[in-house]
C-alpha cells in the first residue's frame, strides 16, 4: 500500500487537537515533500525521520514521498510530529500494517539512532486520545504523565522498533502500567519548616526575588 494514514495531536495552550499524518509514496526521483502548515522544528523532522529509520536496520523508500500534516491551517511545531511522520513512510512502505495504525496515537520525537525523546503536553492530548476512543503511544519518560488520563490505553517506548515488533506482532507490547507520579523529597530545608520568624522569612524572600546579598544575625 502507497498511502498510510496516522494520528497525532498538536499543541495550542492546554489544547490539544487532532493532526492526521497523511504518507503517500508515488514513483519519480526520490525526495521528500512535508505540506500542511510545518514550523521550521517540524520541517527538521524530515532528516531526524530518514536517520532513525535507516539506523534502526529498516528500508527508508526510494520514491517520492508526500507528508502531509492536517488540517492544513493548523501550525504545527516541535517534534512531536516524529514518530507519526515514520510509522506513517514505513507503513505506506509495507513494512508493517497500515490497518494497525487505525485506532492508535503517537507521539514522540525520534533521536537519529530511532530511541524515543519525551515531549511536552502530553497531558492534553492523553485526555484528547480518551475522548476519541483510541490507544496512546508516547516515549517511556511520557508514560506516567499520559497515564493521568484514567480509562486510557497507553504503550510506553524506548525505540522505533520496538513499534514496528509490535505492529507485525513479533512481539506485541502490553500496555504500561503506571506506578504513579512518586513525591520526591527535597535535598534541603524548606522555609515553610520554619515557625515564626515572619520579618526574617520575609526578608529573604525580598532578597532572593531580587538577587540580593543578605546578611542574617
Amino acid at each position: 500500500m502507497s498511502l498510510a494514514i496516522v494520528h497525532s495531536r498538536a499543541q495550542v495552550g492546554v489544547v490539544a487537537p487532532a493532526v492526521t499524518v497523511e504518507a503517500h509514496l508515488a514513483n519519480g526521483l526520490p525526495s521528500l515533500t512535508l505540506v500542511g502548515l510545518p514550523e521550521t522544528t517540524v520541517k527538521e523532522s524530515k532528516d531526524r525521520v530518514r536517520s532513525a529509520i535507516l539506523n534502526s536496520r529498516l528500508e527508508f523508500p526510494a520514491r517520492r514521498i508526500t507528508l502531509n500534516l492536517a488540517p492544513a491551517d493548523l501550525p504545527k511545531d516541535g517534534g512531536r510530529f516524529d514518530l507519526a511522520i515514520a510509522l506513517g513512510i514505513l507503513a505506506a512502505n509495507g513494512q508493517m500494517p497500515a490497518a494497525a495504525l487505525n485506532d492508535v496515537e503517537c507521539l514522540g520525537e525520534l533521536a537519529l539512532s530511532g530511541a524515543l525523546r519525551s515531549v511536552q503536553g502530553v497531558l492534553p492530548a492523553a485526555l484528547a486520545a480518551r475522548d476519541a476512543g483510541r490507544s496512546l503511544i508516547v516515549p517511556k519518560a511520557n508514560a506516567e504523565e499520559a497515564c493521568l488520563a484514567s480509562g486510557l490505553k497507553v504503550f510506553a517506548v524506548d525505540h522505533l522498533l520496538e513499534l514496528v515488533a509490535h505492529f507485525n506482532a513479533q512481539p506485541e507490547l502490553s500496555p504500561y502500567q503506571a506506578n504513579g507520579l512518586l513525591l520526591v523529597s527535597k535535598p534541603y530545608p524548606d522555609l515553610s519548616e520554619v515557625q515564626g520568624q515572619l520579618a526574617a522569612k520575609r526578608a529573604l524572600l525580598v532578597a532572593a526575588a531580587g538577587a540580593h546579598n543578605l546578611l542574617l544575625l
